[in-house]
């Protein structure tokens, strides 16, 4: 059973640590933050919260407010030695759950080349509303793909 709960600051070392993971192995974030721990605390966050199981963390996500009636899914990562079990999308539904409580829509944005994040949020019901060129995902990525979430 996984739980989802807050992330405290006690939670922040092992978050960088699974972050470096997921870099290494999926290449997300496309480029490396400067300062991981602020990084995983964004400025206009409306929180952050951990996937726990067996008393360990192994995922993470947090949302953040997009204008004054939206919230945007952002910094979703699962350990790599944990993936496939459910993890990311008890994530997402949480954050779906959280922004319903909010009042708010709920959207994504995730670069092209992360084909297991889009095929997530596919199965789970998100719906693509458009595309951005992007010119910082090097040869990595050239788009960003928008999703709002299920209604």
């Amino acid at each position: 059973m996984t739980l989802i709960r807050e992330r405290g600051e006690q939670d922040l070392e092992i978050c960088v640590r699974l972050l470096r993971d997921v870099h290494e192995v999926a290449g997300y974030p496309v480029s490396w933050p400067a300062d991981a721990r602020k990084w995983l605390t964004p400025e206009d966050g409306l929180g952050c919260w951990v996937a726990v199981s067996d008393g360990r963390v192994v995922g993470h996500v947090a949302l953040t407010a997009n204008g004054s009636d939206g919230v945007s899914v952002e910094r979703l990562f699962v350990d790599p030695k944990a993936t496939r079990a459910g993890i990311g999308r008890q994530l997402l539904d949480h954050s779906v759950k959280t922004a319903a409580e909010l009042g708010r829509k709920l959207s994504l944005e995730v670069v092209d080349n992360r084909g297991a994040a889009e095929r997530l949020y596919r199965r789970a019901g998100w719906l693509e509303t458009g595309r951005t060129p992007i010119d910082w995902g090097g040869d990595q990525a050239c788009e960003l793909i928008h999703f709002d979430a299920p209604s």
